[in-house]
């Protein structure tokens, strides 16, 4: 508790101890400093600061675009209106020079006919060009791998070309055949979760069939979705791309691959599985040569910095952060509220709550970092770029607490919504995941949910954002979520969709989290690696 860091010789102890101890008791265990700092952390606030950064004006916030810049820009002037001084140079900002990738040629070509890039086919931008030859094709369904419907069942597709359909397989009636509603699944939400599934069974290449071709191609064409790397740099998180070709294709050119391999039109094969209400597939022996060609050229982007030093063990450094940067626009704004939004509002509060803190004569022992990444999105290149090119020593800092999507709700929590999701906390220090639950036991009160905290999750959460980055260098993390919703990287994830009472709850606890980690006596200990 703060009232006992303080140093007093032992007489004054002494005469202090009854005092300390009725205040505590009264309080229930509670310190009112922290509280009063705590309670600058408003849903009021929240709001207004997202509304904002999550407008249309900010058009997505996409890496490297005039969005995001201008975001960047706003969280620097929130952290100069607390008294946060810039971190060196006069400057909020770190540069993250990256490489964006388009891309420009390709081709595929089997014994009766060529496809051409963009007429017939065309692929997400990937960092490197690929070519593959394949001899079989295969009908695949969807291309899903799952408990209610496995189109890989007794399915050998290593080294072949896989064609599959988008999206997921319906009934007659029009439901899901995995979900059994009309509620869409992840099969459905996220492309790459297919992409993940065609490579871990080794497929030569994945061909999938895109509706509204034309519109699809125009997304993926458009400056604000490109691929993009750190140059130089390598990074461990998976390129969901890499070396296996991945086509969308139109439906015209899935019926002439199936044509010229002797297979049932592609229409009559959907049929087949709505009707049987599981997974139809068929072979056939064809020579087929892929090439997808992409360019790259030199961009650049903002990491955001609010430094605010410590006292007596200013020399450690307690990092807190959240990625700004979301999928900007095509036809219409990914505005990105809760991904992440949520987070780097959640960051301008802490700031905020911390700096005052200082003010009034309240100051972390141990330094803190507001960092707000760029690049998430594209490969948690924001903070690829930091652990790799640290503005502080890696070896002095102490954790990294990161808020990835805290302003939602899942369909798991629906009836009983109090609850956050955390991962890895006690994956590298054990302490931490202490701290982090006896304040939440003492302040917050929240479900704090573990169901995602395990390094071979399906889903990969630990992976999947920046706190990872500090992870695999051996820095304790803690990555604070709410769990993917029907919005997730969709153009409907908007500020009215925000439960902003439970948002200032779940940013509460992280900074009560990162309060006893600044004041205590000891560094957190390492207890894996």
């Amino acid at each position: 508790m703060y009232i006992c860091r303080t140093i007093m010789s032992v007489k004054k102890i002494s005469l202090f101890f009854p005092i300390a101890f009725l205040l505590l008791a009264f309080t229930g265990g509670k310190d009112p400093v922290r509280e009063k700092y705590a309670a600058l952390i408003t849903a009021e606030d929240m709001k207004t600061h997202l509304s904002v950064i999550a407008s249309d004006e900010y058009e997505g916030r996409e890496t490297a675009m005039p969005g995001q810049k201008k975001a960047a820009e706003y969280i620097a002037k929130q952290f100069a209106s607390f008294g946060i001084p810039p971190y060196a140079n006069g400057s909020y900002f770190q540069d993250v020079p990256l490489i964006e990738y388009r891309p420009s040629s390709g081709s595929v070509t089997t014994p009766k006919n060529k496809y051409e890039f963009g007429k017939d086919f065309f692929f997400p931008p990937s960092d490197a060009s690929r070519h593959e030859k394949c001899d079989t094709l295969v009908f695949l369904g969807y291309g899903i791998d799952d408990p209610a419907y496995n189109d890989y069942a007794n399915t050998d597709v290593s080294g072949k070309a896989v064609l599959i359909m988008d999206g997921e397989p319906k009934d007659r009636n029009g439901n899901n055949l995995i979900s059994g509603s009309k509620a869409p699944s992840e099969w459905y939400v996220k492309r790459a979760k297919k992409v993940s599934e065609a490579q871990k069974h080794n497929a030569g290449a994945l061909l999938i069939v895109v509706d509204e071709y034309d519109k699809a191609l125009a997304k993926i064409m458009s400056h604000d979705h490109m691929s993009m790397l750190v140059p130089d740099e390598e990074n461990d998180v998976s390129v969901i791309y890499d070396e296996m070709p991945v086509l969308l294709i139109t439906r015209s050119m899935a019926d002439n691959l199936l044509k010229e391999g002797k297979q049932t039109p592609l229409e009559k094969l959907v049929e087949k599985i709505s009707g049987k209400k599981k997974p139809v597939h068929t072979f056939s022996k064809m020579k087929m040569d892929i090439v997808a060609q992409s360019t790259g050229r030199s961009v650049h982007s903002e990491n955001v910095l609010g430094y605010l030093e410590g006292s007596d063990l200013k020399g450690q450094l307690v990092v807190i952060t959240a990625h700004y940067d979301h999928l900007g626009k095509d036809s219409v704004v990914y505005n990105g509220a809760d991904d992440d939004g949520s987070g780097t509002v959640s960051i301008i509060e802490l700031a905020k709550a911390f700096a005052q803190a200082k003010k009034e004569g309240h100051g972390p022992r141990r330094s803190i970092l507001f960092m707000t990444m760029t690049g998430e999105e594209k490969g948690l290149l924001g903070s690829s770029w930091y652990t790799s090119h640290p503005v502080f020593p890696l070896d002095s800092t102490v954790c990294d607490l990161n808020i990835d999507m805290i302003g939602r709700i899942d369909t798991t929590h629906a009836a009983d919504t109090n609850y956050v999701y955390v991962i890895g906390s006690g994956m590298i220090s054990a302490e931490l995941k202490t701290i982090n639950e006896t304040e939440n036991n003492t302040y917050t009160g929240l479900s704090l949910d573990y169901r995602y905290d395990k390094k071979d999750d399906p889903n990969r959460f630990y992976y999947r954002s920046d706190h990872y980055n500090f992870a695999k260098n051996g820095i304790p993390v803690a990555f604070f979520f709410n769990g993917v919703h029907p919005d997730y990287h969709r153009e409907t994830d908007e500020v009215q969709k925000i439960h902003f009472p439970l948002m200032e709850k779940r940013a509460q606890l992280v900074f009560y989290t990162a309060w006893e980690i600044a004041n205590r006596n000891e560094r957190l200990k390492i207890t894996q690696k």
